[in-house]
């Protein structure tokens, strides 16, 4: 199915949520279900719901709902998991390991390299995917092609990383360093801030409203 355009973000970052809940109902066998009933189940009001799946089609049926292995599929195209992404990882520290261990395969990204600066940890491998010098991550990219960087190193290096990552041809790149970077418009960039989930936390334990 075609993608409209003009998407609002808020839309599109509900429906990894959409996505996520479907898969749950597969495996408990739901064959259908109403915006009602899915509505109680994820949280958002069923005119939300309606709304939203909307924006990319006409997928519920009056008096019926939506069959779920269908709208699944469908939501599963729109996010884009019918692709495969060649993905290289820099910095192997805490975040960078645990992210590079997480099974990311069933969302269509292949680990293809990691890379980082400590020389105690080059030559390690993780899930079979060896630590490389960041001396060589220009050449691998100049000879391989890599569709998303994920960085997790410190403030200081990240942008310049996302810079060569960029002028190499990377289109996207999932930042964890704590710093929004910057990059042309063409280039797709999610900073993922792990503190400001924290703070939101802390201020809802606070009951401030």
């Amino acid at each position: 199915m075609e993608k409209k355009r003009n998407i609002s973000m808020a839309v599109i970052r509900r429906l990894p949520k959409y996505y996520r809940y479907l898969n749950e109902l597969m495996k408990n066998d739901v064959d259908r279900i109403s915006s009602k009933e899915l509505s109680e189940k994820i949280g958002f009001t069923a005119s939300q719901i309606r709304q939203d799946l909307n924006c990319f089609g006409d997928f519920g049926q009056q008096g019926y709902g939506y069959n779920v292995k269908d709208l699944y599929r469908e939501i599963s195209s729109i996010l884009g998991l019918d692709e495969q992404y060649n993905t290289v990882l820099i910095g192997a520290g805490n975040i960078g390991q645990a992210i590079a261990n997480y099974n990311f395969d069933k969302f269509g990204l292949t680990l293809k390299a990691i890379f980082d600066v400590n020389p105690k940890l080059i030559g390690i491998k993780i899930r079979d995917v060896e630590i490389q010098d960041i001396d060589n991550l220009e050449q691998f990219l100049k000879d391989n092609k890599v569709d998303i960087g994920v960085i997790c190193v410190t403030k200081s290096s990240a942008q310049k990383i996302c810079d060569t990552l960029v002028a190499n041809g990377v289109k996207g790149i999932w930042n964890f360093a704590p710093v929004d970077l910057q990059a042309d418009e063409e280039v797709k960039i999610e900073n993922v801030h792990l503190s400001e989930s924290l703070l939101t936390l802390t201020y809802l334990l606070n009951g401030r409203s």
